[in-house]
């Protein structure tokens, strides 16, 4: 043992997983790293010492079992980078070695932090290490731990397909060459079918002739590799017995081994030959027959295992990665049926004649086949299965090797007949029950580690095809609801209360807001099943509540809409009256929860027993307080739970009790899967260029615009330039060929002309453009009319070369990916995309989509600032109240607004009638309109044009056009006067001008024409979305919500811009490209822009193991950057100063700055009352107290949150206007703090007040502000921050100021937050104030203010600090005001006591007692919170966290978590 390591391990444990920063300083790994690897030791460390490596590795990670707290000690350490991977040899490494590599990735993968990037600095080394790797896999003198960490590295690996180092190894593995593992005739059956494969292998054996032994034997362990350890699978499995002890270990390790095979068979490139191996290994077929199937610890076993059946039977090619259509799989079904067949007539012509003769159809099923073949003998069986090439034949093992119920089983499971996956689909039930809502392993709410496997699908970087991609988000969308869901009826059902009365009926003690019990429950219907199905068509039933609760809830309930989800609970709890619920104990035993089921609401029933209709007439008033509701149930579970009825158990719809309801924002879910579940049956028709992008497959870059055979070389660039020099300035590199030579007429807008991508002239271009040149024509925009409000709007922004690349991407065909850094201008950059295809293509439609609907909004409101006709513009969707405008641009808005513009126009031809002294009444209708048009106003315009047409050898006479001109009094109104008359050419314009503004009337008064025939408003809002509107804009969440309306209305569209792409869940990224039918089988999609950041926060994901371990969090945007998509990266940023740039730009490929952060007034002055304009703040305990959890992972830190809230008022005192400043903090509890200490210390102060907003930096994503105040929170381990990207985020919402608030020695230890740590512990951790400099700014940038810097060394200095500036400010203010009373007295710091005395008994200064971690509880996700922004923060009062509140409603901790995140 190496005397280093003498004394062991830190001996002191915490209570949580995390080592604290006292523990990290203190523990025998640290003083190890700072001896032999640590980067701030340089030349200094000790040489290498491999004796060191296996010594840690047996005491610190085999020693301690693998202990997580150890290896995450380790890991943090960078062990991997500095010690393992630099001194790791091929031929001198131990098996220690080996293993710790593996263990330290598989730590990496787990915290989800970069893994492979500390191989890239030794590449060549990376294939010695895999064949150690793989060697070491089937070692027999493992432990069964020890091969788990292996199994699980590998499954790392086979799941990073994207990284190169990863593909080169495994392509071998998993490549045509493994087929030397299985049956020679099994081989040869496909070969026959595949004439190319038979080439392909006798390539490969020609090789293999040329190859020395060794390079044979490196071959075939290659190649046999995968065989061998499914071998190996098959001992561990088989020694687990029915019944006794069974090691927890083996379970594990037999999990793994099933989760690395579905990894496997769930990709194409590594299952197209794997699939063959494991069917000839039988694998399933021993795994269903293995005993730990039947033991209770083997149910997940059991659930992968289905996993896996389900991708191994997958409809799909496995050759040509083709999906298979429910016809083609039901051929392959029967020409295998047909192959048993044929072997049952040549063996047993008389026992089996029967069998082989029927039609397939009647002898398919399991129970046929078992009776056919169940009296065969074992060699019998072995016979027919060696003709049909699955074993060998008898005479080859001797009749021994196989038992006959293993080969029966062989034979029934592949050849009976198997429901397809689309039916089985569409019989799912979209309600979740209680089965699937309490099962653990499909929907877990403990605290996820990361250690074990999950029977959930996983979203990777490829997918089978778009069944498999559909099903699999289909599936783990279901499961985040159905977690969602479980949380509400756990704290509904436990504030009701239930209990057993004497007769054994159930009674309710307390009450739920959004629960109430059940008076009556019945089916009221149930109708005849659809065509071709089998489950009824629809089944409705009768609910009636006894409404006897406030007016408020009363309205609630009677508010329910049509469509809303409710689910009926039954419960039979066990205990009597007065047993109070235990939240710590598990939930159903208590409440004794028997049944859940969905249904969804009709309509509330009327006296009469009708459903009242929703409509704009008001509703009935209703007497009493009993209601009924229609609901409708789920055919697919109702047909389910009948069937069981019938085999005797009991009828579940005989014995509701509760009806629950959910808050509507989080019950949009069922909606969201029928649109899933419609796109699996219907033709899902994704354009031909973005098919195999989609999966995975083929060349990331194929969609990219310069690769598209239609791509467009000439396009108009309307305003997107501002002058000739800016054109030029935006294509460095290019040389420009300006058509006029005159440079007075070398202005905006310019129409651009690029080489083809083909390199040839196609038959629409004027000329060829020779390459890297850009033919450059200004064109006039014709005249509009005399009228000022006539003239275009022009876009004002400077866009950048970048910026330019981006808007000519997005005005090309194809798939446009923009990546924005922070403060880059996605916005404007969208917006020109959208002003320039609007008017280069004016028949085309475009659909944006965006996350939020504040961001929508930001762009509604950019582009009514731009030459767009707002009759085109059209907001979906209830986010456009929120739109900064007068103008109403919902559907209904749009059809007020066109029904009055209509009248305004008629009147416009009134007054032209009127001029014209036409008779009659010609402005009655649009109708009317046009005949006048037509005969009256046309007809008198080609008069005129032919009167002053210049005749040869005539002079141009232009007096002529204003005495001519017919519609001279109709423009009488217009700026005087009309015509210049000082050339003939411009008196003309002016002329075609003033006809072009009368003939726009007539133009959109036909446009129009429809809204006089339809009469409806419901008809009308859809002529709009369907033919009126060019520019549509709705959320996705509104997409996916409304994608049937949209089809069956037949909605259309050729373009799709979606913002914050990075921040939208993978399936609600690709519904929106399927909002329309396809025509001729083809969708007329042109163009999809997805602009984003995957470098900030990604979709929020509310349960942590669907979030980490199914990759849920992963949006489509990011999958396409990891596929190698090419991506237009902006890269400069115009929001903060350089140097607060500086902090994150290191993230990003090339991120500068806009000359503007250097020149605008605001960057070229000093933060007044700092020393520097972003500064780390080391905060210490504050009383012996750093973090604490009030509640499991709801994190606070009360130093940080009276030290920034101290900060926040001394900005206030000098001046800052509170609008100006933002405090964020990375949890939801410290968030809860900090606004209960600004409301005890200034909320109410008028000279101080609250901020602009308090919140998490997730929420404050896509936000900005002047000033950022930062609140990091941990002590003891670094948490969520480790995720760069939320560094990224935190760091990037400051324009002027950064001051951030955090434990300084555990935060710059982060190897993934190093460069920006390094950065910011190279100024001083104390605050350095100027309390002499008041706001607004006067010191220059660089300029130290005049005199010496106040050094604040802790939390309560500056808080004492702020207390005797206040005095002093108010003393001040009194003098110079005249005042005699004295304003508000501010609250006195608290007192920094002993480190052994209790805290003051303050709500916001007592620190709370650290709970016992909980391991029930999930862990929260920072932004999962509703966060409270509507609230007003700055004039609202907040309740103190704890505080009672005036509902008394039971209070239950999903609750308590709930109310603290709003």
């Amino acid at each position: 043992m190496d005397p280093h390591l003498q004394g062991g391990p830190g001996e002191k444990k915490a209570k949580g997983p995390a080592p604290t920063v006292e523990q990290i300083q203190s523990d025998i790994i640290t003083q190890l790293a700072n001896q032999y690897w640590s980067p701030q030791r340089g030349a200094t460390r000790l040489p290498f010492n491999p004796k060191i490596i296996d010594d840690i590795y047996q005491k610190e990670i085999l020693g301690t079992k693998f202990a997580m707290r150890r290896t995450m000690m380790l890991e943090f350490s960078q062990y991997l980078e500095n010690y393992l991977w630099p001194n790791f040899t091929e031929d001198k490494a131990s098996r220690a070695h080996i293993l710790t590599i593996c263990v330290m990735v598989n730590e990496k993968f787990r915290e989800r932090v970069p893994a492979w990037e500390a191989f890239q600095m030794f590449p060549d080394k990376f294939g010695g290490f895999f064949s150690r790797v793989m060697a070491t896999s089937l070692a027999d003198d493992l432990t069964l731990r020890e091969q788990t960490v292996l199994l699980v590295f590998l499954n790392h690996c086979f799941n990073s397909v994207e990284v190169d180092l990863i593909r080169e190894q495994f392509q071998s593995i998993v490549s045509l060459t493994m087929w030397a593992s299985i049956l020679p005739g099994r081989r040869d059956e496909i070969f026959k079918k595949f004439p190319k494969m038979k080439k392909f292998w006798k390539v490969i054996q020609k090789k293999d002739a040329k190859l020395d032994a060794a390079a044979l034997e490196k071959a075939t362990n290659e190649r046999c590799f995968l065989s061998r350890l499914i071998h190996k699978f098959y001992t561990i499995l088989e020694s687990i017995p029915e019944t006794g002890d069974l090691s927890r270990d083996k379970v594990m390790y037999c999990e793994r081994f099933l989760e690395l095979l579905i990894g496997l068979e769930s990709l194409l490139p590594t299952r197209r030959f794997f699939n063959v191996l494991l069917d000839d290994h039988h694998f399933i077929v021993r795994c269903t027959l293995a005993k730990l199937g039947k033991r209770e610890e083997g149910k997940l076993f059991s659930q992968l295992l289905d996993m896996l059946k389900f991708y191994t039977d997958f409809q799909i090619n496995d050759y040509t990665g083709e999906a298979l259509t429910d016809l083609e799989m039901t051929n392959n079904h029967y020409n295998k049926f047909l192959d048993l067949q044929r072997a049952a007539f040549k063996y047993y012509p008389e026992d089996l004649r029967k069998f082989a003769v029927s039609n397939v159809g009647s002898v398919d099923t399991r129970e046929t086949l078992l009776k056919h073949f169940g009296e065969l003998s074992n060699l019998d069986l072995q016979m027919i299965a060696s003709y049909l090439n699955l074993v060998e034949p008898p005479e080859e093992n001797k009749g021994n090797a196989y038992n006959s119920e293993f080969l029966l089983e062989i034979l029934v499971s592949r050849n009976m007949r198997r429901q397809s996956q689309l039916e089985a689909l569409n019989d799912m039930p979209l309600y979740p029950t209680e089965e699937v809502i309490w099962d653990e392993n499909v929907v877990p709410t403990a605290y996820f580690s990361g250690e074990g496997c999950l029977a959930l699908p996983k979203l990777n970087l490829q997918f089978l095809t778009l069944h498999d991609y559909l099903l699999r988000n289909f599936h783990l969308f279901r499961l985040e609801s159905t977690y969602e869901i479980r949380q509400d009826v756990e704290e509904s059902v436990s504030k009701m209360q239930p209990w057993k009365a004497e007769d054994g009926t159930t009674l309710f003690n307390g009450w739920a807001r959004m629960a109430q019990p059940i008076v009556s429950f019945s089916v009221v219907e149930v109708a005849k099943p659809n065509l071709g199905e089998n489950h009824p068509a629809r089944v409705r039933a009768d609910i009636t509540l006894h409404l006897s609760v406030r007016p408020e809830i009363k309205n609630e309930w009677e508010n329910l809409r049509k469509h809303d989800v409710a689910f009926l609970v039954t419960v039979r709890p066990q205990h009597g009256y007065g047993k109070r619920y235990n939240h710590k104990e598990p939930f159903i035993p208590q409440v004794g929860l028997t049944y859940v089921r969905g249904c969804e609401i009709e309509g509330l029933l009327d006296a009469d027993g009708k459903v009242i209709e929703e409509g704009p007439e008001p509703k009935p008033d209703l007497p009493g307080d009993t209601r009924t509701y229609r609901v409708w149930l789920d055919p697919n579970q109702y047909q389910t739970d009948m069937a069981e009825t019938v085999e005797g158990k009991e009828d579940v719809y005989e014995t509701f009790n509760i009806m629950m309801r959910r808050r509507p924002k989080e019950n949009n879910f069922k909606a969201v899967l029928e649109t899933i579940r419609d796109l699996m049956n219907t033709q899902c028709v994704v354009p031909d260029w973005l098919h195999d992008i989609i999966l995975g497959y083929g060349d990331p870059g194929a969609a990219h615009y310069s690769k598209m055979p239609n791509f467009i070389s000439s396009l108009d660039w309307n305003d997107t330039f501002l002058n000739y020099d800016h054109l030029v300035s935006c294509f460095p590199g290019w040389t420009l060929k300006p058509k006029v030579t005159d440079p007075a007429k070398l202005v905006p807008p310019f129409r651009l002309t690029f080489p083809s991508n083909s390199g040839k002239k196609k038959a629409d271009e004027e000329e060829e453009v020779p390459e890297n040149t850009i033919l450059v024509e200004p064109h006039v925009i014709p005249n509009r009319g005399p009228y000022p409000y006539s003239q275009p709007k022009r876009n004002a922004i400077q866009f950048t070369p970048t910026q330019v690349e981006a808007i000519k991407a997005g005005m090309q065909p194809g798939l446009t990916m923009v990546v924005g850094p922070p403060g880059t201008g996605k916005t404007d950059v969208a917006v020109q995309i959208i002003s320039n295809l609007y008017h280069n293509f004016p028949n085309q439609r475009t659909l944006i989509v965006t996350h939020s609907n504040q961001a929508l909004n930001q762009l509604f409101e950019k582009i009514m600032a731009l030459d767009v006709d707002e009759r085109h513009l059209l907001r979906m969707g209830h986010g456009e109240e929120a739109l900064e405008t007068e103008k109403d641009f919902s559907r209904y808005g749009r059809v007020n607004y066109v029904l009055a513009q209509r009248l305004e126009l008629l009147e416009e031809v009134g007054r032209l009638q009127e001029s014209l002294g036409v008779p009659g009444d010609v402005a009655y209708t649009c109708e009317t309109a046009s005949y006048f048009y037509l005969y009256q106003v046309l007809a008198r315009w080609e008069e005129f044009l032919s009167k002053v047409k210049v005749k040869p050898g005539q002079a141009e006479a232009v007096e002529k056009i204003a005495e001519l001109f017919p519609f001279t009094k109709f423009f009488e109104n217009a700026p005087q006067p009309v015509f210049k008359g000082q050339s003939y050419a411009e008196d003309l314009d002016i002329a075609e001008g003033c006809f072009r503004h009368v003939k726009r009337i007539f133009t959109q008064l036909e446009e129009f024409r429809a809204f006089e025939l339809l009469r409806s408003g419901s008809d009308r809002s859809k002529y709009l979305l369907v033919k009126e509107a060019k520019i549509i804009a709705m959320t996705c969440t509104h997409a996916a919500l409304k994608r049937r309306d949209l089809v069956d209305l037949g909605f259309e569209y050729d373009n799709i811009l979606m913002e914050e792409s990075a921040q939208i869940l993978e399936i609600e990224t690709f519904i929106p490209l399927l909002l329309q039918n396809p025509r001729d089988n083809l969708n007329r999609l042109k163009r999809w822009i997805m602009i984003g950041d995957h470098h900030q926060l990604p979709p929020v994901i509310k349960n942590m193991a669907f979030q980490k371990y199914s990759n849920m969090e992963q949006s489509l945007f990011t999958r396409f950057v990891r596929l190698g998509v090419p991506t237009v990266d902006l890269d400069a940023q115009g929001r903060a100063r350089p140097s607060l740039c500086n902090l994150y730009n290191w993230r990003y490929k090339k991120l500068g700055n806009l000359s503007h952060v250097s020149l605008w007034p605001e960057f070229r002055t000093a933060n007044p009352g700092f020393f520097f304009d972003f500064q780390l703040i080391d905060v210490g305990d504050f009383n012996g107290v750093g973090e604490s959890e009030p509640t499991p992972y709801f994190y606070q830190n009360l130093a940080e949150a009276e030290y920034v809230v101290a900060v926040f008022m001394y900005m206030r005192l000098l001046g800052y206007p509170a609008q100006k400043i933002s405090i964020l903090t990375t949890y939801n509890g410290q968030k809860n703090l900090i606004r209960d200490v600004i409301a005890q210390r200034c909320g109410n102060n008028p000279l101080i007040g609250r901020p602009f907003k308090v919140t998490t930096v997730d929420r404050y994503q896509g936000q900005q502000n002047d000033y950022i105040l930062l609140s990091l929170v941990r002590t003891n381990a670094v948490g969520y921050f480790r995720d760069v990207r939320r560094l990224v985020v935190a760091m990037s919402r400051a324009r002027l100021g950064l001051y951030i608030f955090a434990r300084t020695s555990l935060f710059q230890n982060c190897f993934e937050l190093t460069p920006a740590f390094n950065q910011l512990t190279a100024r001083p951790v104390k605050l350095h104030l100027a309390p002499h400099e008041v706001y607004p700014p006067a010191r220059p940038v660089n300029a130290p203010p005049q005199e010496p810097p106040v050094v604040l060394d802790d939390m309560p200095h500056m808080a004492n600090f702020v207390y005797e500036f206040y005095r002093t400010k108010v003393e001040v203010i009194m003098q110079q005001r005249g005042m005699y009373q004295r304003p508000a007295e501010l609250r006195r710091p608290p007192p920094k006591q002993q480190q052994n005395l209790a805290p003051p008994e303050s709500p916001s200064q007592k620190p709370v007692e650290p709970v016992k971690e909980d391991k029930t509880v999930m862990e929260e996700h920072p932004g999962a919170g509703s966060d409270s922004d509507s609230e007003d923060e700055g004039n609202q009062e907040e309740t103190p966290v704890g505080v009672k509140r005036e509902m008394e409603e039971p209070v239950t901790p999903v609750e308590a978590k709930r109310a603290k995140q709003e």
